[in-house]
């Protein structure tokens, strides 16, 4: 009976969805995105429909250049909260940043 026991204790002391996406924002506020991004794509993996975890996993998504990425990460938290103004509002300031660079790329290819 040693394995159930066992497992039940290692069960529990996993950090749950919350918990890393608490320590995910915890890190990004220090401008830790690498961590942040694990923390916040943990929590999507415990949670998939987790519209908080997947709207700061596209901010950390962002912050590291993975525009594409992001893009999918804001289109699914939005999909599950549709009435979000935060995660809507996140969506708009990325798509206006996102739009801005690449009419810059457009412009910079002869």
């Amino acid at each position: 009976m040693i394995v159930p026991v066992l497992t039940l204790l290692l069960a529990s002391s996993a950090p749950s969805a919350t918990e890393e996406l608490r320590f995910g924002v915890d890190v990004a506020r220090k401008g830790l995105w690498l961590e942040a991004r694990f923390r916040f794509e943990r929590a999507v993996e415990l949670d998939p429909d987790n519209a908080s975890a997947l709207n700061n996993l596209a901010i950390a998504l962002e912050q590291q250049g993975e525009f594409d990425k992001a893009r999918e990460a804001y289109e699914r938290a939005l999909k599950l909260k549709p009435k979000s103004t935060y995660i809507q509002q996140n969506y708009d300031l990325f798509r206006e940043s996102d739009e801005k660079r690449n009419r810059k790329q457009k412009a910079k290819k002869p």
